[in-house]
């Protein structure tokens, strides 16, 4: 009996672990979804990631405007913005390209790193980080 259990299961063809060398669609990513229904139009569909790039397109405005640091602060607050978004949110259409988890990591490191430099700037830096002063001169030299 065990013998015809074996032979059964060797008509049916193994598959494979490894992912395919052709791929015929892409996996949405967790949370892909439109973040309002289908009766609303595309734009609000679409607002936790207009909302952030609303946030970048004002930060890269305030830049231009010669207000570097204060426009490079806000793009680092719309990036960390789309991390808590991408949180908290069930769903939020474009903003989730990969994992929940990818994206909260890329979105938080992004802006976190994007806010702290802003805030270390020269001349006149709101913030002052010994060693970092160390490395500058360290690599600099």
């Amino acid at each position: 009996m065990a013998a015809e259990a074996h032979s059964e299961g060797a008509s049916e063809p193994q598959r494979s672990r490894r992912f395919p060398t052709l791929t015929r669609d892409t996996a949405r990513p967790e949370g892909g979804g439109r973040a309002a229904s289908g009766g609303y139009p595309a734009p609000a569909r679409q607002w936790p990631l207009l909302s952030v790039m609303g946030g970048v397109a004002a930060g890269l405005l305030l830049v231009a405007l010669d207000a570097f640091r204060i426009g490079v602060l806000v793009i680092g607050l719309s990036l960390l913005a789309g991390a808590v978004l991408r949180w908290a949110l069930p769903s939020v259409g474009m903003l989730a390209v990969r994992s929940r988890f990818t994206d909260m990591l890329t979105y938080g490191v992004l802006g976190f790193v994007i806010v702290m430099l802003s805030l270390m700037v020269q001349p006149k830096p709101w913030i002052h980080i010994p060693f970092l002063d160390d490395i500058v001169h360290f690599t600099v030299r």
